[in-house]
């Protein structure tokens, strides 16, 4: 069976080239809205966060009907973190529209989502959008697109893929870029002329494969995906079943079925071969899930989705503050909430931390783990989060580490600048292209690792005109340590609240981070140090009251404007002893050791644990070692290295002792080299001695009974047996 009247398309892209906007006109062209409804942009960001921050998160499906065809549209994230997201969604359709931006070209992402697309045997329509942008460079996109579709070995069908140039914003498109389009129907007509119509077996035993997880407080688990054979119906019985874990099946049963018509999910009772839907009644289903009839369970393999490359540390916040403003703050609060997360991001892995209160939450990037934990703040959770860390791998016995494959778009003038701080972090030059006559396209391999805390210092570099974008290249062998934050903190080393007189006294010292009557704890990162190595102040000193002027007398005080950071701000600046709390209300920075005593002596510790360390990787050995080490070549006998100064009179060496250790030292060398063995080293009257072993060694002194070494002896209880 072959359905004529429907068309499963995905819409996939880099972020910012247009999926959103572009879904938003085929909605009000396909007749989706009333002539006279209001409409909003990006409808299909639906998520708070997802409208602030103008990308998207979770993919989303709708459906528009044009010349009797009904056309599922799956709008995807852009974002490289959220990749996840598109790898599992193309299961769920049978062509992709690849948009790319008529100026900036192929980008990173682009290679990624298309890459996948070829992987599955999907048709490809390009669409090259944005074409009315001043700086569009039509014909060099498409050679550019031409050459990725080369490189990923596509196959001639695929390499003869339809180009469509479209401006989503104008809601116009035309198969001739010089020619205007005056609305979308070319590209409404080339879905339905290229694009394979579902087909399959209607009579067969039902088959589903679940490939999205949504949720409702009244019906629970939503599951969403695409009949791959048969028919469902309402109030059916199923059977749950999952390729990678065979043998293990549950019984359960469909209690509604919803197909998408526009923006809302219309109940239907039935839906057959082809369709999306969703459908709630059965517990536990999960992502990669395959749904089918009672006799003949044939599980659907689902998609592998690409492993995460770094974690973070939830933890259960014990600072002064805690549980003052959070919902949630128990560590079987955070457990319940980062497992529920698995059920719909297939990209996350959650596992329990070092602690029974602290959990590793790993995820594919920076941005994949902030708008998690936003997410969780904004529903009322309290936690702490430590500094991200890259997951390591061991490859042939190897350790290796992600490398993120870097584009950036910069002003020719800053490219002296991006260039010599990627090369401080590891980053391997790959091609550098003019792009118009005064912009550079630069392309790095870069550990992840080393990325951190970059993307603030380039667009200071650049000042705000540059353009940066990554996504996960490969593994390859530890680069080596690298330093990425040059900066230390201001720690507050009392608490109380922060005066402006504090403030004032602190800010010459680095950046703020606070301002004035702001609580403090002993602890709390305050500022940072523009040079290395933390810096103890009082933001909560007080002016008090001379013969001169009041306490209140600050009308002269001139406070800086405080740095407030965001989240992800706060994701790149922590380092390893620090953490960030995260409350619904507040984003405050401490240090994993709050009193400023300990964190000295604990910091102390780790200075000389690690100078030990660099020591013995780089080889570093004492001169004495050294020279043990030739004797031993040399004479083939064992050579130990010891201190004379504690052989003298035992515990730590006092000036004298060395002195007089390394005199004995140098008399017996001078012995051993005019070959006179069997000696010892003495000092008598002021001069250094040689003796024979033989009459020292198993000699007994006498003292007499009447000697005042016996009555001091016999005063502290010592007793000679008489």
């Amino acid at each position: 069976m072959v359905r004529e009247d429907l068309r499963n398309i995905a819409i996939i892209a880099h972020v910012d080239h247009g999926k959103t906007t572009l879904v938003d006109e085929m909605l009000r062209q396909g007749g989706i809205y009333r002539e006279n409804q209001a409409t909003t942009e990006r409808v299909m960001d639906s998520g708070d966060l997802e409208r602030e921050r103008g990308i998207t998160i979770l993919a989303k499906n709708t459906a528009v009907h044009y010349n009797g065809v009904k056309i599922n549209i799956v709008d995807t994230p852009g974002h490289a973190d959220f990749g996840g997201e598109v790898e599992r969604i193309l299961k769920m359709v049978n062509g992709v529209l690849l948009l790319v931006d008529a100026a900036e070209g192929p980008m990173p992402q682009t290679r990624f989502v298309l890459e996948r697309a070829l992987q599955l045997n999907h048709r490809v329509i390009v669409v090259i959008n944005k074409i009315d942008k001043p700086d569009a460079r039509i014909k060099e996109v498409e050679d550019e697109i031409l050459e990725l579709f080369m490189e990923l070995n596509a196959n001639d069908e695929q390499l003869d893929s339809p180009m469509v140039f479209c401006s989503g914003r104008a809601g116009t498109a035309s198969l001739d870029p010089d020619v205007p389009g005056t609305d979308l129907r070319p590209l409404f007509d080339k879905i339905l002329e290229y694009m394979p119509a579902p087909e399959g077996d209607e009579n067969g035993e039902l088959q589903m494969l679940v490939s999205s997880i949504d949720y409702n407080d009244y019906v629970g688990r939503i599951g969403i995906g695409r009949i791959e054979r048969g028919v469902i119906r309402q109030n059916q019985d199923i059977m749950i079943s999952n390729y990678h874990t065979p043998g293990e099946q549950r019984r359960s049963k469909i209690v509604s079925i919803y197909q998408i018509d526009g923006l809302t999910r219309v109940p239907v009772e039935s839906a057959k071969v082809g369709d999306i839907i969703c459908f709630s009644g059965a517990e536990g289903i999960n992502i990669g899930d395959t749904v089918t009839s009672l006799t003949c369970v044939e599980p659907l393999e689902f998609v592998k989705v690409s492993e995460p490359t770094m974690e973070m540390t939830f933890s259960v916040n014990k600072s002064p503050f805690a549980g003052k403003e959070g919902k949630f703050v128990t560590s079987r609060h955070l457990r319940e909430r980062l497992y529920k997360e698995l059920l719909k991001d297939v990209s996350l892995r959650v596992s329990d931390g070092d602690t029974t209160e602290s959990f590793k939450v790993a995820g594919r990037g920076e941005m994949h783990l902030s708008i998690l934990i936003e997410t969780m703040r904004r529903e009322g959770y309290e936690m702490a989060c430590s500094t991200p860390k890259v997951l390591f791998h061991e490859i042939d016995g190897k350790k290796c580490e992600p490398i993120e494959r870097v584009i950036i778009d910069c002003p020719d003038i800053y490219n002296g600048a991006v260039m010599e701080k990627l090369g401080s972090r590891k980053g391997e030059l790959v091609t550098m292209e003019p792009r118009g006559t005064s912009r550079t396209r630069l392309e790095y391999l870069v550990p992840t690792r080393c990325l951190f805390g970059y993307r603030s210092e380039f667009m200071t570099d650049t000042h705000g005109e540059g353009i940066i974008n990554t996504i996960f290249d490969s593994y390859q062998p530890y680069k080596g340590d690298v330093t990425t934050r040059f900066t230390g903190s201001l720690v507050a080393s009392e608490a109380g609240e922060s005066t402006s007189y504090g403030i004032f006294n602190a800010q010459d010292r680095g950046q703020m981070f606070i301002g004035a009557q702001c609580p403090v704890y002993e602890g709390m990162i305050v500022g940072s140090n523009p040079k290395q190595g933390d810096i103890a102040v009082n933001v909560c000193k007080k002016k008090h009251l001379t013969a001169i002027r009041s306490a209140g007398a600050d009308e002269a005080l001139r406070l800086v404007t405080p740095k407030i950071m965001s989240l992800e701000e706060a994701i790149e600046y922590i380092a390893d002893d620090e953490l960030i709390e995260v409350t619904p209300k507040s984003l405050r920075l401490r240090k994993r050791i709050l009193n400023t005593e300990l964190r000295l002596k604990e910091e102390a510790k780790l200075k000389k644990k690690e100078r030990a360390r660099l020591r013995a990787e780089a080889g570093v050995i004492t001169a004495t070692n050294r020279i043990a080490a030739q004797i031993q070549q040399k004479t083939q006998l064992e050579a130990r290295v010891c201190v004379p100064g504690h052989m003298l009179r035992g515990g730590s060496p006092s000036a004298y002792d060395r002195i007089l250790a390394t005199q004995f030292g140098v008399y017996a060398a001078q012995l051993i080299k005019e070959e006179h063995y069997g000696m010892t080293v003495a000092k008598v009257g002021g001069t250094i001695t040689a003796n024979p072993l033989a009459e020292i060694a198993g000699k007994t002194k006498f003292v007499t009974p009447d000697d005042q070494l016996v009555a001091t002896a016999r005063n502290l209880g010592i007793s000679f047996g008489d």
